[in-house]
């Protein structure tokens, strides 16, 4: 079938350069004219689209040309668009930054989505040859639609004067100029921005973003660049949501928030019930038949978990008597022995696994890789392959045989990690559930059996 959908790609020339604080007061903007603006982040990325859920109002979600087949995004896609009148799609890096040879780069992303792309150019301390850097953005690629760019932390008037007329003469339109401001800065820390969860001011500071948006940006020319997409021809097989079969609980509060919307999606389309619940903050675990502890910043909030010592009995005598648990990163951690946080400081853990987990100032991981399984795990039998990603500043020593083998994508190395026992698994490894249904379904069985 053939789909008219408005939609537009937010890119930059590389990391820092704005396009998350323009893509958020986008979101902010058109919200606020009583626009439907669905938003999505190309990359594996957790917290940014935290903030597009806060400025648009609806469930941000991620696009993947790895973690997720080609051939399966622009149905992903499609059926995310229901109920909404515009896409917003935030890139990753810079616009043909990805995996091995551009794999789910943005420019790929745009490509397959057929979506003109606006370029945000950080034009500090720079003249015309911002306009250089556009052309050769434009240049590089003539299968990619770069419409027009945004030019971001400029100094005055006569900064933007002089920018904007090497723009016109090189062809290059522009779409809306930002001065500096420091204030619609968002905090950072090691993995990136603070999550909205521990950001007690980002109502406030999106609503900044929105407001400078609208007065900076050509709303209405961005809005019209979006209608020109051209249509997207999509398979839309039919899909039957299965009976509730279990109950699987979601850690979700401010020290685990990592997960990928469509994911979870999956989870509740094979049977399961998702019913949230927070290590930091609960006595002891709800009802449930499984766990799925995602990733978050642990090591944050590690005196905490570890004060819980109920929560972390209750955890660990469910893994006693075989209740499935599958653990992602910062779940992985929480469920050794023990974590160290950056000072060194050791923090008791919930014991389900054998090891410890410590963390380091450098960045020990951060790319894609395929995870093939040693063992029969919840996820599926030996044998089976997974495509994930990793991106870590800690270091394990786990205890016993690894569960899976991993082989990082740019590289080709290939080793051994993760740790497991009777039915709990955990591992560096982030999945995308609508990559890997059928690891979704094999979880979620192992839970319904569990249950019954």
């Amino acid at each position: 079938m053939r789909y008219s959908i408005p939609r537009l790609v937010i890119a930059a020339t590389q990391s820092g350069s704005g396009k998350t604080t323009i893509a958020t007061g986008l979101l902010s903007a058109l919200r606020e004219q009583g626009i439907a603006v669905q938003s999505f982040k190309v990359g594996p990325d957790y917290i940014d689209p935290d903030y597009h859920t806060m400025a648009s109002g609806r469930p941000a979600h991620n696009l993947d040309s790895w973690l997720v087949p080609e051939q399966v995004l622009p149905e992903l896609f499609t059926r995310t668009m229901e109920g909404s009148d515009i896409a917003v799609i935030e890139g990753v890096m810079g616009l043909y930054d990805g995996g091995r040879e551009g794999v789910s780069s943005t420019a790929a992303i745009a490509k397959l989505l057929k979506a003109p792309v606006v370029l945000v150019l950080d034009v500090k301390s720079m003249g015309a040859s911002a306009a250089a850097i556009a052309c050769g953005f434009r240049d590089y690629d003539p299968e990619v639609n770069l419409a027009g760019v945004i030019l971001n932390r400029l100094g005055s008037a006569t900064h933007e004067e002089m920018i904007r007329r090497a723009m016109k003469d090189a062809g290059i339109r522009v779409l809306g100029a930002l001065r500096r401001d420091d204030s619609l800065k968002m905090p950072e820390r090691h993995l990136g921005l603070v999550p909205v969860a521990e950001n007690e001011g980002e109502r406030q500071a999106i609503e900044a973003m929105g407001t400078a948006v609208a007065k900076s940006l050509d709303i209405e020319a961005i809005l019209h660049l979006a209608c020109l997409a051209p249509e997207l021809e999509v398979v839309m097989p039919e899909r039957k949501m299965q009976p509730r079969s279990c109950r699987i609980g979601i850690a979700r509060d401010e020290a685990f928030s990592f997960y990928y919307t469509a994911s979870l999606a999956i989870l509740a389309h094979c049977g399961a019930e998702l019913v949230p619940f927070s290590p930091l903050h609960d006595a002891e675990l709800p009802a449930v038949d499984g766990l799925f502890i995602g990733g978050g910043f642990p090591e944050m909030f590690a005196a905490k978990l570890e004060a819980n010592e109920t929560m972390r009995r209750s955890i660990r005598e469910a893994a006693e008597k075989g209740m499935p648990i599958y653990a992602e990163c910062g779940g992985y951690m929480y469920l050794l022995q023990s974590l160290k946080d950056f000072a060194g400081r050791e923090y008791a853990m919930c014991g389900a696994l054998p090891g410890r987990a410590a963390m380091t100032e450098k960045l020990q991981m951060v790319g894609y890789v395929e995870a093939e399984l040693i063992e029969d795990t919840v996820l599926g039998k030996a044998g089976t392959k997974l495509r994930g990603h990793e991106f870590h500043f800690s270091q394990d020593e786990a205890e016993g045989e690894s569960p899976f083998r991993f082989k990082k994508l740019r590289t080709g190395e290939c080793y051994e990690t993760g740790a497991s026992r009777k039915n709990v698994l955990g591992s560096y490894l982030h999945l995308h559930f609508a990559g890997c249904p059928e690891a979704a379904a094999h979880f979620v069985e192992a839970c319904s059996a569990w249950a019954r």
